[in-house]
């Protein structure tokens, strides 16, 4: 892959590449590549060298959380920069015959994926949104944890082994209980959180592990249309077409955390919202299988809860309800 000097009235596309010691740029009005610390000293440099450019967008490829102090820099900076999948960037590098991987050929793909693909520019993270985003994923991991250990005291027969998985469990269950605590106390305490959250707890189904998992990474809900925050959850269905073949439309993609809790979400609401289960009964009654009936609850339920945030409805305030 070769890079063309550009003229000076184009506009800059800028890839960066993400470690846990250093940032690697890709501009596309300059060929050599550049490497800055990723640190404090590092990240403010790269800022002063952005910052007169003529920039069309800055792709940041997500790394797992090393990612966020350049981001939240270059949005202090007021720099049009997109947080990039990095699945979605190896995909392109391979279909450009990019078989190697170094730091300096990622971010030259991450620029041409900035270029090429025009991802949504991010904003600026709400009060609390890394702190709240940090205890979801530790209560879900817990989750896990809990789960795997009571699958094995299952399978275990041993006094002193279970013994150990019960304690275990007592630990795991009060960090649980702690950290719902904490979540909970953080909500409350940030008035916009506290605002979108009793929202969404107004419609039937909606409990609190789906408000805290969409407040902590579903933050565009309510911002986007009904297709675009259909598809990135996941539940929006993707055509499998090929000249006559007609194929079967599924869906992929997506922040797989925040399904999982609308799934849990849908379950209750196929039985006891007054609207969606008449909606998914009738598609039940036309022998849709119950798999595509519940994900299109999904993906109703989420439409309507976008549309609630996006007017600052509660759920009874809704057209569709107030003509159920």
């Amino acid at each position: 892959m070769t890079s063309q000097r550009m003229e000076p009235t184009d506009r800059v596309y800028v890839g960066i590449d993400v470690s846990k010691a250093r940032l690697d740029i890709a501009r596309s009005d300059d060929p050599t590549p550049m490497r800055v610390a990723n640190d404090p000293a590092g990240i403010a440099a790269l800022v002063e060298l952005l910052r007169p450019l003529p920039i069309a967008i800055i792709g940041l490829e997500a790394t797992g959380g090393l990612e966020r102090a350049v981001r939240d820099a270059l949005l202090a900076a007021s720099l049009p920069m997109a947080v990039v999948n990095p699945r979605h960037v190896r995909d392109l590098a391979k279909g450009l015959g990019l078989n190697a991987k170094t730091d300096t050929i990622d971010a030259r793909v991450i620029m041409d994926f900035a270029r090429l693909a025009t991802p949504r520019v991010a904003t600026k993270p709400r009060k609390h949104s890394d702190e709240l985003e940090a205890l979801v994923t530790c209560r879900r991991q817990l989750i896990d944890v809990r789960t795997e250990q009571t699958n094995r005291r299952h399978q275990t027969t041993s006094p002193a082994a279970l013994a150990a998985i019960d304690a275990v469990l007592d630990t795991v269950n009060t960090q649980i209980d702690q950290l719902d605590q904490q979540i909970d106390a953080m909500i409350e305490s940030d008035d916009d959180l506290d605002q979108r959250g009793k929202l969404m707890r107004s419609a039937p189904g909606i409990g609190p592990v789906f408000v805290a998992t969409s407040l902590a990474e579903l933050d565009e809900l309510g911002r986007l249309n009904a297709k675009q925050i259909a598809a990135l959850v996941g539940v929006a269905p993707f055509n499998r077409d090929s000249g006559t073949l007609r194929g079967r439309r599924v869906t992929r993609g997506g922040r797989t955390s925040v399904r999982c809790a609308l799934y849990m979400a849908a379950l209750s609401a196929r039985r006891h919202n007054p609207v969606l289960r008449p909606f998914a009964d009738r598609l039940a009654e036309q022998g849709k299988p119950k798999k595509v009936v519940l994900v299109a609850v999904m993906r109703k339920l989420l439409t309507l809860l976008n549309a609630m945030l996006r007017d600052n409805l509660t759920w009874n305030q809704l057209e569709c309800v107030k003509n159920a």
